[in-house]
């Protein structure tokens, strides 16, 4: 595991996709989990600060004792405390900037009370590249893509991906949200099969010190071959899906 940033409080690493936090019986079949091969990496115990999909790489942070995990666990539920920044690859032109402004209801399986409680989520994002894949889609000759800078001001299960699909510019690679055709046909173009989805950056304050502590995970060499293989558009044209 690749260790971002570690004291003795605290230890940072960089998630590659595909690999769960935790052991979750959602995904009983899998036997490698990122909180145990840093445990074992390690050699002492950790605990989970947060949490990233099994598909989302970048920045994971971990408390190294349990009064630790209580202070992070405290400031991640908090509003305005954890600053969190994503870059996602994502179907269609977005806009150049804008606000998700969509409530989000508690999923099924959320074990905490109130299931069906409605919860306000915000996310701010901007449009960074735009990409005319040769890859034809219905109609159309082509298939419009783009990479998005993604800040989320709450912290709803999967808040990100819920929004990009209610926006209409599901995250590539999204089984759940996204368009299946579409997710394979990708992969198979790119040679790569993921959620294009990474955790770039954390800034918090030390829950120790209370210095300010920015953690960031450059995007994996993956993310390259969308601009190695397409013609970009920076220049600020917004489109249409």
């Amino acid at each position: 595991m690749r260790i971002l940033y570690q004291d003795n409080y605290l230890v940072a690493l960089d998630k590659p996709p595909g690999l769960l936090v935790h052991r979750t019986g959602l995904d009983a079949g899998e036997t490698q989990f990122a909180l145990q091969l840093l445990r074992d990496q390690l050699g002492r115990p950790v605990w989970p600060a947060h949490r990233l999909d099994k598909g989302t790489s970048g920045v994971l942070l971990f408390a190294l004792d349990a009064g630790t995990a209580r202070v992070l666990g405290a400031a991640f539920e908090a509003p305005d405390q954890v600053r969190k920044t994503y870059r996602a690859a994502v179907r269609g032109w977005p806009p150049e900037s804008g606000l998700i402004d969509h409530p989000l209801q508690r999923m099924e399986d959320d074990a905490r009370a109130g299931r069906t409680q409605v919860q306000d989520a915000r996310t701010r994002y901007r449009t960074l590249e735009r990409y005319e894949l040769p890859l034809p889609q219905g109609p159309f000759p082509t298939t419009r893509c783009a990479l998005m800078e993604l800040q989320p001001l709450s912290g709803r299960r999967h808040q990100l991906r819920r929004h990009l699909k209610h926006i209409a510019h599901p995250i590539i690679g999204d089984a759940t949200h996204g368009k299946g055709p579409l997710n394979r046909a990708l992969a198979t173009l790119l040679g790569v099969q993921r959620l294009w989805l990474h955790a770039l950056r954390l800034e918090l304050a030390h829950p120790v010190h209370g210095t300010a502590l920015p953690l960031e995970a450059p995007p994996g060499p993956d993310f390259e071959l969308w601009r190695r293989s397409f013609e970009v558009d920076q220049g600020g044209r917004s489109g249409a899906d």
